[in-house]
């Protein structure tokens, strides 16, 4: 038992490191998928997680957080839009910026406005987001194994959590089965044709990049509200480029993505747990190297399993309207 309980601590894990992956990654998936590459999915989670925990903790609300996170991520991906759809600037360049600057500001507001080094303060109970214990699982944890499942492994999760995951099957039909999923995929593939038909094709994409900051505002808000009780400098660790190499591993698919990013969830909840453990027939490992596991598995996976990744054809590239 003592084996199944570690699988379940390590399967639980898996899923609450994963959320904003997944989150960061669908957002992603909608930007792509109009045409727009945005590599800026890091500094919007970033400014989400920072606006989120502020906004929290000066109005006591977890839910005036949220909707914080939520706007001000949205705000940076219009900016995003601004440089790259309106002024046909290079994608590239104004994602690099959008981090540069949320790095910056995230500290620099947070020590102007709470004085204690670029973070905000601690939440308390009514400020975050707290696990949720469903129907039941008080009641059966004590069952082998089933009971153990449900009670630790699927109970036990904030909301953010269930919502990220029901965001799967809702992008599938969002882009596979509503008009305008049509219309995003058809615009990150030949928008002259989207335009030929009468459609903008700026405002299809600025609407892709609106879904994008609600859904980078959520994995923020998941960071500092919800999976940590405040904001701290930096808290993403990057997990706006995991996000990004879990959508190429994904083929730009949401099911894909989903699994994608429990991988990549379940090697960082591993290197946690083996931080410290010995190994057989190697002993022990330094604690920096299982650290940085997850990212050289990320780049192994990449370079050798995910075979030939074919982007949308018009990812990339602003554009311009014929007359």
């Amino acid at each position: 038992m003592d084996i199944f309980n570690a699988v379940i601590q390590t399967l639980d894990s898996t899923i609450r490191l994963s959320v904003p992956l997944l989150l960061a990654c669908l957002a992603g998936l909608y930007s792509e998928r109009a045409g727009i590459f945005d590599i800026g999915l890091e500094g919007k989670m970033l400014v989400g997680a920072f606006a989120g925990a502020a906004a929290a903790a000066v109005f006591h609300s977890a839910f005036i957080g949220l909707g914080m996170a939520i706007l001000v991520s949205v705000a940076f991906a219009m900016v995003h839009g601004f440089a790259s759809i309106t002024h046909r600037g290079n994608q590239i360049v104004s994602g690099v910026a959008i981090n540069f600057i949320a790095a910056g500001s995230t500290i620099i507001l947070g020590q102007a406005w709470f004085q204690q080094g670029g973070r905000t303060p601690a939440l308390g109970a009514g400020e975050r987001f707290s696990p949720i214990t469903l129907p039941g699982a008080d009641a059966v944890k004590d069952v082998p194994i089933l009971g153990q499942i449900y009670s630790e492994l699927l109970s036990g999760h904030s909301a953010l959590v269930y919502l990220a995951f029901l965001m799967v099957p809702f992008t599938w039909w969002v882009l596979f089965r509503t008009r305008f999923g049509l219309r995003l995929r058809a615009v990150g593939e030949n928008p002259a044709a989207v335009d030929t038909a009468g459609i903008s094709v700026a405002w299809l994409r600025y609407r892709a990049l609106i879904c994008t900051g609600v859904l980078t505002g959520l994995a923020g808000a998941y960071l500092s509200m919800a999976q940590n009780g405040g904001f701290v400098k930096d808290m993403t660790a990057g997990k706006g480029y995991i996000a990004l190499a879990a959508l190429i591993f994904a083929k730009w698919k949401p099911v894909n993505a989903m699994f994608a990013c429990l991988l990549f969830g379940f090697l960082d909840a591993a290197s946690i747990r083996l931080q410290g453990s010995p190994l057989p027939l190697i002993g022990k490992v330094p604690a920096q190297f299982m650290q940085a596991l997850p990212y050289i598995l990320t780049v192994i996976l990449l370079a050798g399993f995910i075979g030939k990744a074919i982007p949308p054809r018009a990812g990339g590239v602003p554009y311009v309207k014929e007359r």
